[in-house]
């Protein structure tokens, strides 16, 4: 029988239930969209235009900042013309696309976060050989793995899954994900193959939060004697390991959502758990390292008095 889809469309039902309320939502999720561009973009551009800046963990931050709007330009434009049309749908290669976004641009911030990491561990725990390890070329080169390897992972998971015929048309959420697609497969027997590279994916990335943990245990005992060591971690690191936390806490949210299913809680509760990844991160970080660091602040409110003036 041949494997590929005559799908071509697929239909989402994540917003049946909020349609007397889509004005609200629509002028919420805009004004969301906006602030999370807004305050992405004023982070990329003060340390794109400000040499003092061209440091490797501000030049990490701004790969984070990238990243978030990269994984929120997958989701929210989608959703706000979701939000004002009478049918919600999404093209097959629309809908592919969307997850290779959404999935990569998660993997993604984590991989960036294991960079961020090693970098304060390196700043701390060897902060003479700082400059000779952290050059610009080997941060440009970890970034880049970073994302290529995101890319790779994420496009081999969805090839796989379009090689398999699918039964349904129907997805019961706000966006396209990959599991969802998987399980309309008409043959359950062919999703074996996805399911090993699934967990190969997330060996990958569990290693990857391994690894930030044993930095941080480094870190923290090297910051315990020493004042400015411990002043340099509150400074530093207290805001990564924020983004850390917060981007852990919005995955778990939406695995939990997923094993459990959780049919009995509102479904809008269960979409802002669906879409919590898309949104606090994005929108927190770069807020929180605009407060926290120092030279970013100073140069912020620099720009502001000039404007002012």
């Amino acid at each position: 029988m041949d494997n590929v889809s005559v799908i071509t469309i697929f239909y989402l039902s994540g917003l049946t239930e909020s349609k007397n309320n889509k004005y609200i939502l629509f002028s919420l999720s805009l004004l969301c969209y906006c602030v999370i561009l807004l305050v992405n973009i004023t982070l990329i551009v003060t340390i794109l235009l400000d040499k003092n800046l061209h440091e490797p963990m501000y030049i990490l931050l701004c790969a984070f900042c990238m990243n978030g709007l990269y994984g929120t330009a997958g989701f929210f434009p989608k959703f706000l013309w979701d939000l004002l049309s009478a049918v919600h749908v999404i093209s097959y290669s629309g809908c592919f696309l969307q997850v290779q976004v959404l999935y990569s641009f998660a993997v993604s911030d984590l991989s960036i976060l294991a960079v961020m990491a090693y970098d304060r561990y390196v700043a701390i725990c060897q902060p003479l050989q700082y400059h000779s390890i952290m050059s610009k070329q080997r941060l440009m080169k970890l970034v880049c793995f970073s994302w290529l390897t995101a890319f790779c992972l994420i496009g081999v998971s969805m090839c796989l899954t379009s090689r398999l015929k699918l039964c349904s048309p129907y997805i019961a959420r706000l966006f396209c994900v990959n599991w969802v697609i998987v399980a309309l497969a008409c043959f359950p027997a062919e999703t074996m193959v996805n399911s090993i590279s699934a967990y190969i994916t997330m060996f990958i990335y569990v290693f990857h939060g391994v690894f930030i943990v044993w930095s941080y245990i480094y870190i923290i005992r090297t910051c315990v004697n020493s004042i400015e060591n411990r002043a340099k971690f509150m400074q530093t690191c207290v805001p990564h390991l924020f983004s850390l936390i917060t981007l852990l806490f919005a995955i778990l949210f939406d695995i939990i959502s997923i094993r459990f299913e959780l049919k009995k809680l509102p479904q809008p509760f269960k979409n802002f758990i669906a879409i919590e990844f898309l949104v606090i991160p994005p929108l927190m970080n770069p807020l929180i390292y605009g407060f926290k660091l120092t030279k970013i602040r100073n140069r912020l409110r620099e720009i502001v008095t000039l404007k002012t003036n």
